[in-house]
């Protein structure tokens, strides 16, 4: 008997910083999505697609849930509304450390008719009474009867969310090619890598107010040519990101390099450039050209 195909779309969300990335490149086994100690690191839905010889799953990360407080912000959110919508599965992602805040969240997932994941990660962190504690609260809160503790830096349980996704999804064709690993381009995750090494180089507004833009990016034979354009919002934010004889810029060149010819698996020439654009994040048709807002 012919085995049946299951395929559907699985969309992690959750509060920033809860390691929905952590996950999602757990998941589907390659870095897709940035994954560094600040919050809100991801602006974009991203999508991962994982293939078995049965089944089709096509993860979506997507940015933490937030109130808005620009443009950019409201974009942001949309595509999680987006995600809310399109779902075969949610993993709805919380931490042993979350105070009790995700009101907002919760007010999400109460309109939905997709089966819903609750995974508590970082419970590697946490003693069992703890996370005993944390599952009694959700249990009683959302009603909700799968919950799973994990750790996504170490692996724990993460077969068994598999097991669980595989049992929830539908029966269908996939939607996309079976070696295909994304519906995101070379140049988005050259633009995102570039925008890691700027959130784990500079503090305080800094990374919020930058965006990476590739300009170029040419494959030849032996090596990829690229060039990005860093926006800034002002002159200072400039100055900083270029930092003392283009020190600073020079250090995330050659991190982002490192980490370019490791997942292009390429040599790479990398040439960047910082460009003020005053107020980005809050200009609507800035937003369109840098794929935020969909017209």
């Amino acid at each position: 008997m012919e085995k049946v195909h299951k395929a559907g779309f699985v969309n992690i969300i959750g509060k920033p910083n809860v390691g929905k990335s952590t996950l999602m490149n757990v998941m589907v086994g390659e870095k897709l999505s940035i994954i560094t100690s600040k919050a809100q690191t991801t602006r974009h839905r991203i999508m991962g697609i994982l293939n078995g010889e049965d089944f089709q799953i096509v993860y979506s990360d997507t940015p933490g849930i937030i109130n808005p407080h620009y443009e950019l912000h409201r974009a942001m959110m949309q595509f999680v509304n987006v995600s809310l919508e399109d779902a075969d599965v949610i993993l709805f992602v919380t931490d042993i450390f979350e105070k009790y805040d995700e009101e907002d969240v919760l007010k999400k997932l109460k309109t939905i008719s997709a089966p819903i994941l609750l995974l508590i990660n970082k419970v590697d962190l946490a003693k069992q009474e703890q996370v005993e504690e944390k599952i009694a609260y959700w249990a009683e809160v959302l009603n909700a009867k799968e919950i799973i503790p994990i750790s996504a830096l170490n692996n724990y349980n993460i077969e068994k969310v598999f097991d669980k996704i595989l049992e929830k999804l539908p029966a269908h064709p996939p939607y996309y090619p079976k070696d295909e690993l994304t519906d995101r381009s070379e140049r988005f995750f050259a633009a995102e890598i570039i925008r890691e090494k700027i959130f784990m180089n500079y503090t305080k507004e800094i990374p919020y107010s930058c965006e990476v833009i590739v300009t170029s990016f040419k494959e030849e034979e032996s090596i990829i040519r690229i060039s990005a354009e860093i926006l800034v919002e002002r002159p200072t934010q400039k100055s900083i990101v270029i930092g003392k004889g283009g020190e600073k810029l020079k250090k995330v060149g050659t991190e982002a390099r490192k980490d370019l010819e490791e997942f292009f698996q390429k040599k790479i020439f990398l040439e960047q450039h910082v460009k003020v654009e005053p107020d980005w994040r809050n200009k609507k048709n800035k937003l369109v050209s840098l794929g935020y807002i969909q017209t």
